[in-house]
């Protein structure tokens, strides 16, 4: 998880600039749309090769994406479909954005090479990204709470993609093959440990509903056998 330093200190600033994007007269919605439509941009450039730019234009899109909130807050327009559409479009987004990478990838050198590794892991980390997003959706259905589950959640797979995009122009693209990699192998193990919590989770639920079931019937056991006893009680001195 990124340091809750790092991410108190983002959220600061991002505090006081929703404040002033509140101003402006743009609602939390619009702000979430527009951040959106900041990652296809990201893409065509990922797509072109500009690593470099690509980096940058990704730590901006991920920045933009705190404001929503933010002016949500500010303008006291907190709603649940607010949520829902940024959680949505947030998904949206990382696709945009890997997709972008594997065009790169397939018009490099089709399907040979270490080109077609590259395209393999951008769509595994795809996978892994959608599967760890819909794992928490079902999990939040089911009234079990994700938060703080696993190893690799968006904020640092975003922060990871766009520093690998960075250092590419410096290390070639070794760097950028090691965060797909991470990347590829982190989604999905953070979607399996997601999986994992909702089991055990749901286990401890059920062994709990078990045992006050096992408690309620020795009870009510208890009192029928109370209940019997007094109707022989009553019998008996009735046969005297």
């Amino acid at each position: 998880m990124l340091s809750n330093l790092i991410e108190d200190w983002a959220r600061n600033i991002a505090k006081h600039v929703g404040r002033l994007v509140a101003k402006t007269g743009l609602t939390p919605n619009m702000v979430t749309i527009i951040g959106f439509l900041l990652n296809f941009p990201v893409a065509y450039v990922l797509g072109q090769g500009s690593f470099l730019l690509g980096g940058f234009l990704i730590l901006f899109a991920g920045a933009f994406d705190m404001l929503d909130g933010a002016v949500a807050r500010a303008t006291g327009k907190m709603t649940k479909f607010g949520a829902f559409l940024d959680s949505t479009l947030d998904r949206y987004s990382e696709i945009v954005v890997l997709l972008g990478l594997l065009l790169f990838y397939r018009s490099e050198a089709g399907l040979t090479g270490e080109k077609m590794g590259g395209s393999i892991l951008v769509y595994i980390a795809i996978t892994g990204s959608l599967m760890v997003s819909y794992v928490k959706a079902r999990s939040e259905g089911l009234q079990i709470a994700m938060k703080g589950v696993g190893l690799l959640p968006r904020p640092e797979r975003v922060v990871m993609l766009a520093i690998a995009c960075i250092l590419t122009p410096v290390f070639n693209e070794i760097a950028m093959i090691i965060v797909l990699w991470v990347l590829a192998v982190g989604t999905n193990l953070t979607a399996f440990q997601r999986i994992m919590y909702v089991w055990l989770t749901a286990s401890k639920e059920l062994k709990k509903e078990t045992q006050t079931l096992k408690e309620n019937k020795e009870k009510e056991d208890e009192k029928s056998e109370t209940l019997t006893r007094k109707r022989w009680s009553f019998r008996r001195v009735d046969g005297r």
